[in-house]
């Protein structure tokens, strides 16, 4: 029997369950996939918001403020990539700076610090690319940008590393209310828990509907995106949004934390829970609404494109709560943008409503700090001497366009909740993100994977299920 049980191991789910861990109790996560951070948490901005656009007194503006202010302190503690850059929001007419002014307001009830309108001259002065048609904007210092993948594995090792159980490729098919606790059934186990948390992203109305006569809707809004060059790395410092629309904060313009330039994301609302495909349409309409803000976009820079799922829901607002008529099942639904800025604290505040719930002794055995994979580049060369005079694997180069080692890959695959797939090895080490995107270090990191893991390099996937790379021999290996 569990204390809590957690349906998702993206940063929302990770989150939660690390903050569990300084207390006593018994945790674990379930998760469909083949390892963490394979849903929304992997294919969104990247943006730590500040905070200024959320309705005052909804858990968006609460959890996205208090997490923003986190951000940098859980940086360092956990070890993952993160910088405050600032946001900049465009006006390009002067009948919309009435709608700036509505953004600084909600800034300043929101508790965001810093906020202030900005004439369009000023704004060029800090960003010289952006367009000569504004005329104002909002400027936000405390937003800023963070590595999502980074965060999220960060947070669930640290919790794995506490005492949580992760279980991997474990769909849920079933939840049934028991007196005073719940069965949770995958596809081959039954477990039992005092507690669910309902963190399942896009599907989390669907077990939110599986114990509760009071329904509710989650709506797929595809979000599509463009990854462009480090060589344009620098094309802005800012985060640039425009003026948000009822479909969220508009097309950005934005520098990530590895120095590659982001535009995104469109916001389509999808049937489909599955339909993350890049579309023509989309990225056209998206190259041509970033290029409001800055017109001389090097679109010939572009190395990929990719599409992520947000969980909406017409509320409109962040649920968390405990569902009224299916005790100790607490719902996390609808975590959309501004779900990455706010997952340190939505994980405090579910862990506070847990504590109310379930009671327990504090943990004196909980660490807080976790180190990442060593990144080589980013070394000196004396630290890098030291690292090789260890490991030589730290000097055989794998990855080239990322000059990612052959000694980083194997942390990955051997650190808890290791990487078993090449995806899980991309997210960790970012080996095969740079401009040729894995075309040529995807074997060699296969056959180490394989090697590692002791299996046939044709079990090593993409990223889990139906994603093999291999279906058989040549002649010449028969």
């Amino acid at each position: 029997m569990y204390d809590v049980m957690i349906i998702g191991a993206g940063v929302t789910g990770s989150a939660i369950a690390r903050e569990l861990m300084r207390k006593k109790r018994k945790v674990a996560v379930l998760e469909r996939c083949s390892d963490i951070c394979e849903g929304t948490s992997k294919a969104n901005s990247g943006i730590v918001h500040a905070g200024f656009d959320a309705t005052p007194g909804t858990l968006k503006a609460k959890m996205n403020v208090q997490g923003s202010k986190r951000m940098e302190a859980l940086s360092k503690e956990l070890d993952f990539s993160y910088k405050r850059n600032g946001s900049l929001v465009l006006c390009f007419e002067d009948a919309d700076r009435s709608k700036l002014e509505e953004l600084l307001e909600k800034a300043e009830k929101n508790g965001v610090e810093g906020c202030q309108i900005i004439s369009g001259d000023e704004v060029r002065q800090m960003e010289p690319q952006v367009s000569d048609q504004v005329v104002a904007a909002l400027h936000a210092p405390a937003g800023g940008i963070v590595c999502p993948f980074g965060l999220t594995i960060a947070l669930a090792e640290n919790a794995c590393a506490n005492g949580v159980q992760f279980f991997l490729n474990k769909e849920v098919q079933n939840i049934v209310k028991k007196d005073g606790y719940y069965e949770v059934c995958t596809q081959d186990h039954v477990y039992e828990t005092k507690l669910v948390v309902n963190a399942a992203g896009v599907y989390a109305d669907v077990f939110h509907n599986m114990v509760s006569e009071q329904k509710i809707q989650i709506i797929p809004r595809k979000g599509e995106y463009c990854l462009l060059d480090k060589k344009v790395g620098e094309f802005v410092s800012h985060t640039i949004f425009q003026l948000p629309t009822k479909y969220g904060k508009g097309v950005l313009v934005t520098p990530t934390v590895h120095g590659n330039l982001m535009l995104g994301p469109t916001a389509v609302d999808e049937l489909d829970k599955e339909n993350i495909a890049t579309t023509a349409e989309g990225l056209e309409d998206l190259q041509q609404r970033a290029g409001l803000s800055t017109p001389n976009l090097p679109k010939r820079q572009t190395i990929t494109s990719f599409a992520g799922l947000r969980a909406h829901t017409e509320k409109n607002d962040f649920i968390i709560e405990e569902v009224a008529d299916a005790p100790g099942f607490i719902d996390v639904a609808g975590i959309e943008s501004p779900g990455l800025s706010s997952a340190p604290a939505i994980g405090i505040y579910v862990a506070e409503m847990i504590e109310k719930l379930l009671p327990a002794e504090d943990n004196p055995e909980f660490v807080s700090t976790r180190k990442g994979v060593v990144c080589m580049e980013e070394l000196s060369m004396e630290e890098r001497h030291l690292m090789i005079q260890k490991n030589p694997a730290y000097a055989n180069v794998i990855c080239r366009c990322e000059m990612v080692t052959e000694g980083e890959i194997l942390d990955a695959i051997h650190r808890p909740l290791g990487a078993t797939t090449l995806d899980g090895v991309k997210r960790r080490t970012r080996a095969g993100m740079g401009r040729c995107q894995a075309g040529f270090c995807s074997p060699k990191t296969v056959e180490i994977l394989a090697r590692e893991l002791g299996c046939d390099i044709s079990e090593i996937t993409k990223k889990g299920r139906n994603s093999g790379f291999l279906t058989g021999y040549d002649k010449e290996e028969l």
